[in-house]
């Protein structure tokens, strides 16, 4: 083969003459040169088809590469998310049937209290009553365009109330469950609301309007903090000073007069007009109350007040009068709150108390409002014709609003004048640092 090659380049490369005549050629020569020839062109042949097969496989592997470089990669997931995402979504909270709907909320508040009676320094912890622990389910149903049937169960959970621990009871024994309300309403929007079963009175809260945003720990009601310490004498012993069959406390001393509380009662309240609306109760043993309620806002202030007339039914007492009103300089976030009452006595003075504050309400920060407030409280006549009682307390509540929190921090004092000759009381000092969560 190599030989027929070599002589077919030798053919080629033969120069042409001028000559006429042919060359003349082998032609055993020529049939092998044909042969030559023609496998040569096979396996060019052969070549070009496996040049043009790799070719088709360079081009489809380039577009599989295109692809996957189009193509977003799934997200990374951990063996925890992927066994959270199979759990079932359940809803958070569901009533017992379709037709009313329930809605659970609440709050917990506790609190540190260092206290001086002018013997001894003493740490209690404690369940904030200014504002206490609970838990509340409320139901809604609306039965018309107009009327809306409504339920509300709350029970405080307070252990180691703020208004009943003190110098003989540091903690305390009880286990308190308090039935705050148990009650089914009414509402038009026409006719106003009509409710039955155990729950605020007309007159509860009249005299603790505030709007000073420091009331989770300092408002009218000063003995909420406190009101279960004893009073002391500043001479001899200093022993505690009696009151009758027990010992003389803060809460004898000092009282917001706040109508009558939360009761079984039947009560009205009245559509508001112009911000003002009415309220009347009718509680058992004979008691009864009368409220006015007023709410409003303009020339930048917010303003809110009230005022009652309530028979308590007292075995040597008349009728209770009390009131508070607030304001509000929403620019500022200066505030102004004030509180008064009279508790009637037929057989000696009436009792009076006197409550002002002037707070702050600031935002420093985007955590949420900062509140500063100092009040003065005078009570005159409440545990004996004579006494005359002072406190004055400082507060600063810090809210975080994106977990639904508030600390708070107060300073308070409480002093006992007393009738000429008596024995002189001692003052005591508390500091409060708490904590309220809601829910």
């Amino acid at each position: 083969m190599r030989n027929l090659f070599t002589q077919s380049l030798l053919l080629l490369s033969l120069p042409l003459t001028v000559s006429a005549q042919p060359l003349a050629l082998d032609p055993q020569v020529l049939q092998q040169m044909q042969e030559t020839i023609r496998q040569q062109q096979q396996q060019l042949q052969q070549q070009a088809e496996q040049i043009k097969a790799q070719s088709e496989i360079l081009h489809r592997l380039q577009q599989q590469i295109s692809t996957l470089q189009q193509t977003p990669l799934p997200p990374v997931q951990t063996t925890a998310t992927q066994t959270v995402q199979t759990v079932p979504v359940l809803p958070a909270v569901t009533s017992g049937n379709d037709k009313v709907k329930l809605s659970i909320s609440g709050q917990l508040n506790r609190a540190v209290v260092v206290a001086n009676d002018g013997y001894n320094n003493t740490l209690y912890h404690v369940d904030n009553t200014v504002s206490n622990s609970r838990i509340r389910f409320v139901g809604s149903a609306k039965a018309s365009d107009d009327l809306t049937l409504g339920t509300r169960l709350e029970v405080a959970i307070s252990p180691d109330r703020s208004s009943a621990v003190s110098q003989q009871q540091k903690y305390l024994t009880d286990t308190y469950f308090d039935q705050r309300w148990v009650e089914i309403s009414l509402t038009s929007k026409t006719f106003g609301k009509l409710s039955i079963g155990k729950g605020d009175t007309a007159s509860n809260t009249t005299a603790e309007i505030d709007l000073s945003k420091t009331d989770v720990i300092q408002y009218a009601s000063i003995t909420d903090m406190g009101g279960g310490f004893l009073f002391r004498s500043k001479s001899g012993t200093q022993g505690f000073i009696p009151n009758g069959a027990s010992n003389l406390k803060v809460s004898d001393a000092f009282n917001s007069f706040d109508g009558l509380s939360r009761q079984s009662r039947l009560r009205y309240d009245s559509p508001s007009l112009y911000g003002f609306s009415l309220a009347g109760s009718l509680v058992s043993n004979q008691r009864s109350d009368l409220a006015l309620f007023w709410g409003g806002h303009g020339y930048g202030f917010k303003g809110a007040g009230a005022f009652a007339v309530s028979n308590p039914k007292l075995a040597s007492g008349g009728l209770l009068y009390d009131g508070s009103f607030s304001l509000l300089h929403t620019v500022t976030g200066l505030n102004l709150t004030l509180s008064g009452a009279l508790q009637q006595y037929t057989i000696r003075k009436d009792a009076t108390n006197l409550y002002a504050k002037l707070g702050w309400l600031a935002n420093f920060s985007s955590l949420g409002y900062t509140a500063f407030g100092v009040d003065y409280t005078r009570s005159h006549d409440l545990a004996q014709a004579g006494d005359k009682g002072y406190s004055v307390g400082a507060a600063v509540v810090q809210a975080f609003e994106k977990i639904a929190t508030e600390l708070y921090f107060q300073y308070r004092v409480f002093s006992l004048d007393r009738a000429t000759g008596s024995t002189p009381v001692a003052d005591i000092n508390i500091g409060t640092f708490g904590a309220r969560v809601k829910f």
